[in-house]
Order: structure tokens, then C-alpha cells, then sequence
């Protein structure tokens, strides 16, 4: 009995310690995609990026303007968001880059405003992570400018401050400003970033993918411009 007992034991054991082995093969090769790690080195147009047709023209001297479209809905662009804020602490002073909230339904117009409000009011740094934290860790839900007035208050900004910024006539034009882009580039999805404001780099090939495809273009502009910049 004790030798049965003992095989059957070591069968279980075997079959935990596969079962295990396997979870964290496939946990590993999902973050190998997600990051981009195994996407190619070259830029595939069809896969990697979208071209405008008729781009403006860039002049000689223009900064290279890197625009990400998100919205605070996005549980996707709260992922990316870190990686993508590192990203641009490592850019030199030639790289611009800037965020665009996409608005296509009457949550994502408010939760578009509050951005571009507290982007005005220099309090993204207090309340940027933290509204995407409150959606998506919290299942927070903010119907109305008020409640996400009250939410911000004391947080580098005043409810009374956020609400006359988030209904002034310079949001409301930000946010149209945002609508037009929106339409100009064809965005769809979220997280998308808009380089030079020429080339569409979506994340098929995942987050990290996206972010080298972006530091390509950077480099061919560069090229492109006759200039060496690092």
C-alpha cells in the first residue's frame, strides 16, 4: 500500500510541476509579445504603420512632434502608459511629444475635457495615473465634470478652478481641435501614435514594438533632414 500510495504521489507531483511549467511558459511568451520582443527588426507598412497621403510638409528646423491618442477608458493605454512615460524621459530636446484624448462617446468627451483641463492647469502630474488607476483598478465611474471635480479637488487643483477650466471657450476648442485630429489621421483604436505628423504606428505588434517602429521614424526624419541629432 505504502509503494502505491508513493507512485501516486510522484505521478501528482509530475503533473503539478508541469502544469506549473506550462502557466509560466505561456505567462512568459505573452509578455514577449506584449513588449514586441518578437517582432522583426525592419518596419513593415502593412503591420507596423500607416502613411499619410498627403502629409503637410515638414520644414527644416521643425522639432519631431510624437502624439499619443488615448482615452482614460482604454485599460490598454493605462498599461502602455509606463512604459510610454519612460520612453519620453529618454527623448532629446528635438522630440516633442504630446497626448490627444480620443472622444467618441460622451464619457470619453468628459474624460477628454478633464485631460486637456488639467493639462492647462499644470495638475496632470497629481491626477493623470490616478484617474486611470480610479477606472480601471477601482471600477470608480465618473458620469459628470462634477464628480471628477470633486475627485481632482485639493490635487494641484480646485473643483472651483477645474470646472471654470473644463467649460471655458479654450477647452471646448482644444477638445474640437483633438475631434478634427482624430479625423485627419484616421485614428480608430487606442493607443495610437502620430509621428511628424505623417506616419499612423498602431500596436499590432505590441506596446513595445510600437515604441521601437517610432524610434525608426525618429531616426529616418532625422536622416531625412540632414541631421544627426542623438
Amino acid at each position: 500500500m505504502a509503494k502505491k500510495h508513493n507512485r501516486v504521489n510522484a505521478v501528482r507531483n509530475t503533473v503539478i510541476g508541469f502544469i506549473t511549467l506550462l502557466s509560466l511558459s505561456l505567462v512568459g511568451y505573452g509578455v514577449y509579445l506584449g513588449t514586441g520582443l518578437s517582432s522583426p527588426s525592419e518596419i513593415s507598412n502593412s503591420d507596423d504603420l500607416r502613411e499619410l497621403e498627403d502629409p503637410q510638409p515638414r520644414r527644416a528646423g521643425d522639432p519631431i512632434t510624437v502624439v499619443e491618442f488615448f482615452s482614460y477608458t482604454c485599460i490598454h493605454c493605462k498599461n502602455f502608459d509606463p512604459m510610454l512615460e519612460k520612453w519620453v524621459a529618454e527623448q532629446p530636446d528635438d522630440v516633442v511629444f504630446r497626448r490627444k484624448p480620443a472622444m467618441w462617446s460622451p464619457l470619453q468627451i468628459i474624460l477628454g475635457r478633464t485631460y486637456l483641463t488639467l493639462a492647462a492647469n499644470n495638475a496632470l502630474e497629481e491626477n493623470h495615473t490616478r484617474i486611470f488607476r480610479a477606472i480601471h483598478e477601482r471600477r470608480k465611474q465618473f458620469r459628470t465634470a462634477d464628480e471628477i471635480g470633486d475627485y481632482v479637488h485639493g490635487r494641484g487643483i480646485s473643483k472651483t478652478d477645474f470646472m471654470h477650466t473644463f467649460n471655458s471657450p479654450r477647452i471646448k476648442t482644444a477638445a474640437r481641435n483633438a475631434e478634427s485630429d482624430i479625423r485627419e489621421f484616421d485614428i480608430s483604436a487606442t493607443p495610437s501614435i502620430v509621428v511628424a505628423d505623417r506616419y499612423v504606428v498602431g500596436m499590432k505588434g505590441g506596446m513595445g514594438r510600437a515604441l521601437q517602429v517610432v524610434d525608426k521614424l525618429i531616426v529616418k526624419i532625422r536622416q531625412d533632414a540632414g541631421t544627426g541629432a542623438e
